[in-house]
């Protein structure tokens, strides 16, 4: 099949490193896949003007970014200016897919020669800054769905109606996110000191607050519990935040996450809203129980007890299950690590791709039979 990706701005978020493996799993297996997506946003006259009252000088406007498909082997287009992507932005395919909402209004528009259209939902993009009307319009489109998780299924058939969504969750690469040192051979077991990691970020919706306070709680119980923290590199002076003691990196490579994953006795998983949650699956990856609050996709992810589910905006919550997992033996931790890693283990990026090679076929099926109706 020929294959067209239509994407916002490209960059190293989660959502587009799924994208930037499906691309290269799906050309492996003969697809032709076609990359378009939109150009950097340019400074606004404000942040201009912002930048000279402050003796910086006209800023320049950005020319590229690092993206997960900086490595990937595909045919791609940035169109020229921030605008709706059209017709003649993308070749004529069996499939086009829109990853955001506001590429599902544009995809909506394309013409039939451009392919089956198919809306890949990464998340509920109903959020403050967008506007909802808009979103939810998109979930009516006459597109075929494909969800990344069970509750975005549900949203779509619960509130939109749609009863055929395609449920696509994606994994995460074993080769990438690992024990370091189950490769030396040398199964590890609890922490010689007790242990948590989480991502720090000031998003709200991350929650960090409330695995913050969890963890003031459980240490006042475990006092030499340590905290190993990493973040995005651009979101202010937050290692000022942190606990006295904290083990944190501003900005780790994507080669090194497996390093903070592997210290932890558990991963404090505190968000309050997700489409998925990859860093689920990337600490269980490495043999490390999560602790998580109900968003994404983790209900369904730790329901096989490689780590514990806990209530929503409930730090005390969270510290019982960081006392509860650092209180277990070393056997009993060890039996939790490798249940998480099973979790990974028993769901491949091959099989994922299965599964939405299957959702692109029941796309072309679902146009043919609107196509033969009318």
């Amino acid at each position: 099949m020929k294959i067209t990706f239509v994407l916002p701005t490209l960059g190293l978020t989660g959502g587009m490193r799924v994208l930037a493996i499906y691309t290269e799993l799906l050309q492996k297996r003969g697809h032709k896949i076609f990359i378009v997506s939109l150009p950097l946003p340019q400074p606004t006259l404000i942040q201009q003007l912002r930048s000279l009252l402050r003796g910086r000088g006209w800023l320049s406007a950005p020319k590229t970014q690092k993206s997960h498909f900086d490595k990937v082997d595909v045919e791609s287009r940035v169109i020229e200016t921030n605008r709706p992507i059209t017709d003649l932005d993308v070749p004529d395919a069996e499939i086009v897919m829109a990853t955001w909402w506001e590429t599902a209004e544009w995809v909506a528009k394309l013409s039939p020669s451009k392919g089956a259209k198919v809306y890949f939902l990464q998340h509920y993009e109903a959020f403050d800054y967008v506007p909802k009307g808009r979103v939810e319009a998109t979930w009516r489109l006459p597109m075929h769905k494909i969800a990344v998780a069970q509750w975005l299924a549900d949203i779509a058939r619960n509130e939109y109606g749609d009863l055929s969504v395609s449920l696509v969750p994606p994994t995460v690469d074993t080769k990438q996110f690992y024990d370091p040192q189950s490769r030396a051979k040398q199964p590890r077991g609890k922490q010689l000191v007790p242990t948590v990691g989480m991502y720090y970020t000031t998003t709200p919706w991350k929650g960090c607050d409330i695995a913050l306070k969890a963890f003031s709680i459980a240490a006042k119980k475990i006092p030499n519990l340590r905290l190993v923290a990493f973040g995005c590199g651009h979101d202010g002076p937050l290692a000022d935040l942190l606990p006295e003691g904290t083990e944190y990196n501003k900005e780790p490579t994507q080669d090194q996450l497996k390093e903070f994953y592997s210290k932890c006795d558990a991963w404090l998983f505190s968000s309050r809203s997700e489409g998925f949650g990859l860093p689920i699956l990337e600490a269980m990856a490495c043999g490390t129980p999560v602790i998580g609050t109900p968003a994404g996709a983790a209900p369904e992810l730790l329901a096989g007890g490689g780590g514990i589910l806990v209530k929503p905006e409930d730090p005390e919550d969270m510290a019982k299950a960081i006392e509860q997992i650092c209180q277990l033996s070393d056997a009993e931790w060890r039996a939790m690590s490798e249940t998480a890693l099973e979790t990974v283990r028993n769901y491949t990026w091959e099989d994922a791709t299965n599964l939405l090679e299957a959702a692109f076929y029941t796309a072309l099926e679902r146009q043919a039979q609107l196509t033969n109706k009318t």
